[in-house]
């Protein structure tokens, strides 16, 4: 009985392995928000415009979506850019980048929130972005002028397209966000959290990368993904949706584990004189 017992053992754990390392489906990883513009699901775009090319390999964003995203006066949401005078286009790509980032990506999924808007089911939160593209998006923002710290809400829409609102004054960029940090994490309502990660290092998202050298936001939401299953209390302040990704291990190990602590020690016996 003891090689018949040591053989299904193995053969669990066999299972047991394999079913770790292929887990199901992750629901965080390679999906689209339900937003107003994004695809159901990602895949290959032939012809993304310009800033959002490096997405067309596997896109969120439809081709018409990327080239609207690079207009002064949008379709897509109708967001003047230029609602304190002509934003430079120095400062201005970092906007379309950002865009192009929000439409296409893929890889956002570990901070998929719901919303509460009516254009929009779901949104990001506290994505967290790398060190250089935060500050260089200040950097090259710092001169311009604007009269509001969050671009999400509080707008005079009343003309169909944002206004400043009634008594704001348009000030630089620079008192408006003192510094980098300030700029990223409130202008979009917290989509963006500003980190100290550097681009490569697998730890934070990069809004801007060449594509020669493959996407690399697709290991960070892996990481983070993997980070917010192993530990729920990470997310415990940003989301009260973490419980309901929280199953760690994928069915075939939860059904497999008991038989393999059962059968397992009947053999341990028989491990050393293999």
């Amino acid at each position: 009985g003891l090689a018949a017992g040591m053989g299904v053992g193995q053969v669990l754990l066999v299972l047991l392995a394999a079913s770790t390392v292929m887990p199901v489906k992750d629901p965080l990883l390679n999906i689209c928000m339900d937003a107003k513009h994004h695809k159901t699901k990602p895949g290959p775009e032939g012809m993304l415009h310009d800033q959002c090319a490096p997405w067309k390999d596997n896109a969120c964003c439809t081709a018409n979506t990327s080239s609207e995203a690079h207009k002064d006066q949008s379709n897509l949401y109708n967001f003047n850019w230029n609602h304190c005078g002509l934003m430079p286009p120095k400062c201005k790509r970092h906007f379309i980048q950002d865009t192009c980032l929000y439409e296409c990506s893929p890889n956002l999924g570990p901070w998929i929130d719901q919303a509460d808007s009516s254009w929009r089911r779901e949104r990001i939160l506290h994505v967290p972005l790398c060190k250089e593209d935060c500050e260089e998006w200040w950097e090259d923002c710092k001169d311009f002028v604007t009269c509001k710290e969050n671009w999400h809400k509080g707008w005079n829409w009343a003309t169909g397209t944002n206004r400043c609102p009634w008594g704001s004054m348009c000030r630089p960029f620079s008192h408006v966000f003192p510094r980098p940090k300030d700029l990223c994490e409130k202008i979009w309502s917290n989509s963006y959290k500003y980190t100290t990660e550097h681009r490569g290092s697998g730890r934070c998202i990069q809004m801007w990368f060449d594509p020669a050298q493959g996407n690399p936001n697709v290991v960070v939401a892996k990481y983070y993904a993997w980070k917010k299953r192993s530990s729920p209390a990470w997310m415990e302040d940003v989301t009260p949706e973490a419980d309901k990704a929280v199953c760690a291990l994928p069915w075939p190990v939860l059904v497999l584990l008991p038989l393999a602590l059962v059968v397992v020690p009947d053999g341990a016996g028989g491990w050393g004189s293999l």
